[in-house]
């Protein structure tokens, strides 16, 4: 069954994208989390009018403002002239600032992946994935003075699944320096400091790419979009998609969400219209590939969509999940050893999911590994990014505990 599917991951963006799968897929977002959408280069000027159909969608249900996605709320800002400037005359400007939002005895945040947030909802939760963590620190740095520079970071995709859409996630961090009227010789690298809601081990040696505020604020839009559609809000996720494109005309992210938002809505040629946008910008862009496979095969042109996935099939000879819904087919039939040997294999293409993670458990469980599935569950849950998730895991864990496994 062929699905749509976006981009997102921790500090993160999401990507819609449609990839031919044999099980429900997540759309890919690129948002939300760490994560950030990746940018395919497409013209800096306005985005086509005629890409637009605002009046085959009902107003959102919230108002969507983008001057809101920094806004501090007013308990911030007494956060922020109080506790934060405190830490920031005591150990300087942007070490005082990100010490002040580790501290457990202050804000006591907390990771959760479950949705992308502005500065001041994060800031009242005390919880966000990467890209709201990101963003109220930022929100934070420019009302106490401090430089900001937003940064995308080359990793390798990381794919997580919500009901049927696959979120692809890449990861977007800051750094933070002293204002230049505070710092009298201009720049000094001694005064920046890059700040990173991954583990140092996942993002050692890394290449950087700078990027506009604006990209990330299409970012937290495309998020906002990709979410909206993995609970069934069409019409909310259009015009979140359509600011983001308003918002970032260059960033191709928001292009295919756009183009998901149509298929979904039955728009069959408007969401071909976008995706061939897109492909006119990056030919071997994959998301965008897969998707309008998707599109000309509902539109009845198979010989159309079988030439792309062919094309898509040289850029990725493995589809995010292929490996994972073999393991699936093998968990049904009652070869556990074949599941064991696919869900290693998507483990080892994403170390990170732990959705891999648990369902290879489970099948070294139904081998009769006890010790091997409780590693990998353990796994699971440390790698989860929602406390619905580890609170499934836990509760795996402690059944093997049962069992005498240790």
């Amino acid at each position: 069954m062929n699905r749509p599917v976006l981009a997102p991951r921790h500090a993160m963006a999401h990507r819609l994208s449609s990839v031919p799968m044999r099980a429900p897929l997540h759309v890919l977002l690129s948002t939300f989390l760490c994560a950030l959408l990746s940018a395919c280069a497409t013209p800096a000027a306005p985005p086509p009018a005629d890409l637009f159909f605002d009046e085959q969608f009902a107003a959102p249900h919230q108002r969507i403002d983008i001057g809101e996605v920094f806004a501090l709320s007013e308990a911030m800002k007494r956060f922020a002239h109080s506790d934060i400037a405190r830490q920031m005359r005591e150990q300087g400007g942007p070490r005082g600032l990100i010490d002040a939002l580790n501290r457990r005895d202050q804000l006591k945040l907390d990771y959760d992946s479950t949705q992308t947030r502005n500065a001041a909802q994060t800031f009242e939760a005390r919880k966000g994935n990467c890209l709201s963590l990101v963003i109220m620190t930022a929100a934070f740095a420019k009302e106490l003075h401090l430089t900001v520079t937003y940064q995308s970071v080359d990793m390798e995709d990381t794919w997580s699944r919500r009901e049927d859409i696959v979120f692809l996630s890449s990861h977007v961090n800051l750094t933070l320096g002293k204002h230049e009227v505070d710092s009298p010789r201009g720049y000094d690298p001694a005064r920046t400091l890059t700040v990173d809601f991954l583990p140092a081990d996942e993002i050692l040696g890394q290449i950087t790419l700078s990027i506009p505020e604006q990209t990330v604020v299409a970012m937290y839009m495309n998020n906002r979009a990709a979410e909206a559609l993995a609970r069934g809000l069409v019409d909310d996720a259009y015009w979140w998609a359509r600011g983001a494109v308003v918002s970032a005309p260059e960033f191709s992210a928001p292009y295919n969400t756009l183009g998901v938002v149509y298929l979904r809505h039955g728009d069959l040629a408007a969401s071909e219209a976008v995706l061939r946008h897109v492909l006119a910008h990056d030919a071997r862009e994959r998301q965008a590939l897969s998707n309008l496979a998707i599109v000309l095969d509902k539109q009845g042109r198979a010989g159309e969509a079988s030439t792309l996935r062919a094309r898509l099939a040289q850029l990725e000879p493995f589809s995010p999940y292929h490996f994972y819904f073999l393991g699936l087919e093998a968990m049904r039939r009652g070869d556990f050893q074949t599941a064991k040997t696919e869900f290693a294999k998507e483990v080892e293409r994403d170390e990170y999911s732990s959705e891999f993670h648990f369902w290879l458990g489970l099948a070294n469980l139904k081998l009769g590994d006890l010790a091997e599935a409780r590693k990998q569950i353990n796994q699971a849950m440390v790698s989860s990014t929602t406390n619905t998730d580890r609170d499934v895991y836990a509760a795996k864990l402690e059944r093997l505990r049962s069992y005498g496994v240790h």
